[in-house]
C-alpha cells in the first residue's frame, strides 16, 4: 500500500476508541422537526480499545483461515470466524488477494475510518485490525448469523413475529444514529438483510461499511460515482443521478422491512423486485397479503399495520416524501 504508513496506521489504532453519544427518542416523538438531543447516561461497557492485531493471533484463532471457519464472501472480502487464545469469539473480514487493487484497499480503510468511532447497540463494534500480511478488520462474532441467512432458510423454521419486529425496530434505531446521532453522519449505502447481523438475543447489529460515506454536516446530499450496492435496495435517485444522502438508506430500510415482513427475497426468481411487487399491495390496503404465510397467522396487526405504514412511506420514489428515520423511529 504506497498511500499509507503502517507505522502512522498502527498509532492510529493505539488510541483508546471514545463513547459517542446515543439519541434517546422518546415513544412518541414524531416528525423531523424535533431535533434535541436529550440527555442520558453513557454505555460504560462499550469503551474498547482499538487493538492492532498479530497475524499470527488471526491465523491461530481462525485454524489457518480453515474453510471450515468461512462464515461470509462477498465482492472483495472473506469473513471468518474465530476463538482467541482466552476464549473471545471473533469474526475476521479479510481483503481477498484478487482484490488488492488500490481502489479497494482505499475501500477497505475508509470502512476503519467510518466504524472507528461509532458506538452504538445496534452497530457492529469493531476490535481492531491486522495490516501484516494483508488487510484485516476484527469484529466481535454474531453468533446467530445475518438476517438474510435465518430468514430465507427454508430448512429452518420460521422467525416469529415478535422477533421480526425486534429486528426491524433496533435497525431502524440504528440508522437513526448513524444519520443523526453520530459525531460524523454516516449515510451507510448498503442496508440489506445480509448485512444486518444478530446477537444471541437477535439484538440486529448493522454491520459492512465498505460502501459508507461521511456527509459533512453543511451537505444536504453527496454525489458518487461508480454506482454501488444491491439491486432491489437502490435508491432511484442514487441508480439514476448517483445522489445519495440519508434518504438512500431509508429507500433501502423499506425494502428490508418489506423483506422482514414478507419472508421474501428483495429480488424474486422472475427477477422481480420486493418493493414493486409490494407496492399494489399497500395502495390497495391489502397488508395481510404481505405476511409471510409461514407465520401462520401469527403476527400482532398493530404492529403489522405500522410497519407496512412506515414501509410504504420510506420505498417512495421521490426522497423528498420519504421520511427521516427520526420519524421511522
Amino acid at each position: 500500500m504506497r498511500y499509507i504508513r503502517s507505522n502512522s496506521f498502527k498509532r492510529f489504532f493505539s488510541f483508546r476508541r471514545r463513547s459517542s453519544r446515543e439519541q434517546i427518542l422518546s415513544p412518541n416523538s414524531k416528525g423531523e422537526g424535533n431535533n434535541e438531543i436529550l440527555p442520558h447516561e453513557e454505555e460504560p461497557s462499550r469503551r474498547p480499545s482499538w487493538k492492532c492485531f498479530s497475524y499470527e493471533e488471526l491465523f491461530d484463532a481462525t485454524n489457518g483461515f480453515s474453510s471450515e471457519n468461512l462464515v461470509g464472501k462477498g465482492g472483495y472480502a472473506e469473513v471468518y470466524k474465530g476463538t482467541m487464545n482466552g476464549g473471545e469469539e471473533i469474526a475476521v473480514k479479510r481483503l481477498t488477494r484478487t482484490s488488492r487493487d488500490e481502489r479497494k484497499e482505499k475501500e477497505f480503510l475508509t470502512e476503519i475510518g467510518t466504524i472507528g468511532h461509532v458506538n452504538h447497540s445496534n452497530v457492529l463494534p469493531l476490535l481492531g485490525c491486522c495490516i501484516d500480511n494483508g488487510l484485516y478488520l476484527v469484529f466481535e462474532l454474531s453468533s446467530r448469523g445475518s438476517v438474510a441467512s435465518l430468514i430465507h432458510d427454508e430448512k429452518l423454521p420460521p422467525l416469529d413475529w415478535k422477533t421480526r419486529h425486534k429486528i426491524a425496530i433496533g435497525t431502524a434505531r440504528g440508522l437513526h444514529y448513524l444519520h443523526k446521532d453520530c459525531k460524523r453522519r454516516i449515510i451507510h449505502r448498503d442496508i440489506k438483510s445480509s448485512n444486518i447481523l444478530l446477537t444471541k438475543d437477535f439484538e440486529p447489529q448493522i454491520s459492512d461499511f465498505g460502501l459508507a460515506k461521511w456527509l459533512p454536516s453543511q451537505w444536504t446530499h453527496h454525489s458518487i460515482g461508480p454506482i454501488e450496492g444491491t439491486f432491489g435496495h437502490l435508491a432511484p435517485e442514487y441508480y439514476l443521478h448517483g445522489v445519495v444522502d440519508e434518504k438512500t438508506d431509508v429507500f433501502a430500510f423499506g425494502v428490508f422491512m418489506l423483506e422482514v415482513i414478507s419472508g421474501r427475497k428483495p429480488v424474486d426468481g422472475s427477477h422481480q423486485s420486493l418493493h414493486s411487487w409490494a407496492k399494489p399491495i399497500l395502495n390497495k390496503g391489502e397488508i395481510e397479503e404481505l405476511v409471510d404465510p409461514r407465520l401462520e397467522g401469527a403476527y400482532d396487526v398493530t404492529q403489522l399495520k405500522r410497519f407496512a405504514f412506515a414501509a410504504s412511506l420510506c420505498i417512495r420514489a421521490s426522497s423528498t416524501w420519504r421520511p427521516t428515520m427520526s420519524e421511522v423511529n
